[in-house]
């Protein structure tokens, strides 16, 4: 092999050298830049650079443009250390990802448990080190709640991230098939074959269209999920919604469309309406047109004071007057035979003792589909426009002294009930952890420190001793175990308001879960019952059935004075916009007899620690039996 050989200057002030490297690589080209005050400064412009290139007619032509590049930086110094630290900072990011990787994987996670298990100091170190990158790093909008004894591993979080998939995909794909004909399921019975008319419509109320992806059990939802009693599918790829059947029937053989979204279902045909009747839950709004029903009530004392604006209408109908309260920007629209009424709901009419709807039965003028009431029992409507009167928000203008925690068990209904303290209090509630889609939602006091002392309460699903400790006093929200774990579930995997996909309940996941948070839902709720100081227990089914009074009982709790306009404008705006559709239900159930009987042996643990500290048991409805 050649040895290396000296290349002359070739510039006053560059020095071009070889420098023995040997091995296979023997040279490597060193330059020696002169500084200011002529002091050399070595420089390594090229790494194993071959002697026989070197004396080969292409080396002075390298030379050459290795001189050009040393002449640019020395024109251009920053931009050469500019590139130098990017260079730095490049391999460092590198160098961090590769060690969140090797911590948070399947072999990291094993690389530390053999540094326990082998003794080893300086493995043990290095896997410790890593776990300190890793923590240093972690966003606290991270977080996820779970039992204290789990921790989901890279290995699981990676599966859920390649399984999870967009929900509403994974539903419509499980339910693809379904034959929506068969006997009443609870959720909707078929009526029949329904003649439709594009100029008068069968069904009135709201209407929506796909002609590629329909389905039967899609349109049922959407039409139940906005409070109506009746669902029609039309053309294969319509769906209409309405609270009465406005046409007379067809013959079955004239519904002979397939659905777009589902060949193995019928969705009406030409002009044609396939009418589902849907059973609601009792939570259901229903609507009409844009409006929602309240029901049928006794005539104020003083119609005047409760409903300021009334006026007599030619040919009522529910449209005009729902049209003219909207106008006027009133939240209820009144009907009481040709007189229409608008207000808001008031102590002086509360909408709090409906009558039996068959007392307000009066055809409108306008519409013989329709009732209008009489002079002495009003039809209500509630109108798209905002009762503002509990809307505004604002944080605590002194800081608290005592703070007071919002608990429960995830998936008991501590969002919407923060939503319902928030308007009946008028301040923003506060949150031990951070959640950005809830704060883009309006829930400010999510960005605020726990502690601030700037919000009414703090919500929480931790326990334990030293957490539950920290407050002064505690809200504690129980929810039936059964909901509460299926909500979870469909948090976890599906989001705030999403579902957990068909393969998701089929799968490991669902028995893990309620292997695993099942026993927590009651250590949960015994543990803020043992170490909590001065705890009101406000059970999620009673809020729903009686939301006035709870919520009232809540506001006193908090030392707050009680409202009742605003209580009466929350029934309004109950809903809030973190609330999950309750009719999307699963076509089967998903508790085992062995989950079912964890699951009663854990309430009945809760009731016993409810009747020890004297308070009422857990409701009935979902004790075992």
């Amino acid at each position: 092999m050649l040895g290396c050989s000296r290349v002359g200057r070739i510039r006053a002030d560059v020095e071009l050298f070889p420098r023995q490297a040997g091995g296979a690589l023997p040279c490597s080209l060193w330059g020696v830049f002169r500084g200011p005050r002529g002091k050399p400064v070595p420089v390594l412009l090229l790494y194993d650079f071959s002697p026989s290139l070197m004396q080969a007619a292409g080396g002075v032509s390298m030379a050459k443009t290795l001189l050009k590049i040393q002449r640019y930086f020395r024109r251009k110094p920053v931009r050469f250390f500019s590139l130098i630290l990017l260079y730095l900072t490049a391999g460092s990011l590198v160098f961090l990802h590769a060690g969140f990787i090797g911590e948070s994987g399947p072999g990291g996670r094993r690389r530390r448990d053999n540094a326990v298990a082998s003794g080893n100091p300086n493995s043990l170190s290095d896997a410790r080190g890593l776990g300190v990158i890793r923590r240093g790093f972690k966003d606290r909008s991270g977080r996820r709640y779970g039992p204290p004894w789990m921790k989901k591993t890279g290995e699981e979080r990676q599966e859920a991230a390649r399984r999870g998939g967009d929900y509403a995909t994974n539903w419509n794909r499980a339910l693809k098939g379904r034959n929506a004909k068969e006997v009443d399921d609870g959720r909707a019975k078929y009526i029949g074959c329904y003649i439709d008319d594009t100029k008068r419509r069968a069904l009135r109320g709201a209407s929506f269209y796909d002609y590629k992806k329909m389905t039967v059990f899609r349109c049922q939802d959407n039409c139940a999920e906005r409070g109506y009693m009746y669902a029609g599918l039309e053309f294969g790829a319509e769906c209409y919604c309405g609270h009465k059947i406005q046409a007379p029937n067809a013959s079955e053989s004239e519904c002979n469309m397939d659905c777009k979204g589902e060949k193995s279902n019928l969705c009406g045909g030409a002009n044609r309406l396939s009418i589902y009747r849907l059973e609601l839950s009792q939570e259901s709004a229903r609507r009409y047109g844009s409006a929602i029903f309240k029901g049928c009530f006794r005539r104020p004392a003083n119609v005047s004071l409760a409903l300021p604006f009334s006026a007599v209408i030619q040919n009522m109908s529910v449209d005009k007057c729902v049209d003219m309260c909207t106008e006027k920007e009133k939240s209820l629209a009144v009907l009481s035979g040709d007189r229409c009424h608008c207000g808001y709901p008031s102590p002086l009419f509360s909408l709090h003792e409906p009558e039996n709807e068959d007392v307000c039965v009066h055809r409108c003028q306008g519409e013989e589909f329709e009732n209008c009431g009489n002079d002495e029992y009003f039809v209500v409507y509630q109108t798209q426009v905002q009762d503002k009167r509990c809307m505004d928000r604002h944080f605590l203008s002194v800081r608290a002294k005592h703070l007071v925690a919002l608990a429960s068990f995830p998936g008991a209904g501590n969002t919407w009930t923060r939503h319902l303290i928030e308007l009946a209090t008028g301040f923003y509630t506060g949150s031990y952890y951070f959640d950005g889609s809830l704060y883009n939602k309006g829930f400010k006091g999510e960005r605020d420190n726990w502690r601030s002392g700037r919000t009414i309460c703090i919500k929480t699903h931790e326990s334990g001793r030293k957490e539950i400790e920290a407050y002064d006093s505690s809200i504690l929200v129980i929810r039936n175990p059964y909901k509460a774990l299926m909500a979870e579930f469909n948090r976890k995997y599906g989001g705030h308001i999403g579902f957990a996909s068909q393969a998701h309940w089929r799968g490991k996941e669902w028995p893990e879960f309620v292997k695993n948070y099942a026993p927590w839902w009651a250590s949960h709720t015994v543990d803020w019952l043992t170490y909590g100081k001065n705890v009101h227990v406000v059970h999620f089914e009673d809020l729903k059935k009686d939301l006035f009074s709870k919520l009232k009982e809540m506001v006193q709790f908090l030392g707050l004075k009680v409202s009742e306009d605003r209580l009466l404008c929350v029934e309004g705006q109950k809903e809030g916009n973190f609330k999950r559709s309750g009719l999307r239900k699963l076509e089967y159930d998903p508790y085992t007899p062995e989950m079912r009987a964890n699951i009663d042996k854990q309430i009945i643990i809760v009731d016993a620690a409810l009747r020890k500290r004297t308070m009422s048991g857990i409701p009935q409805e979902y004790m075992p039996r």
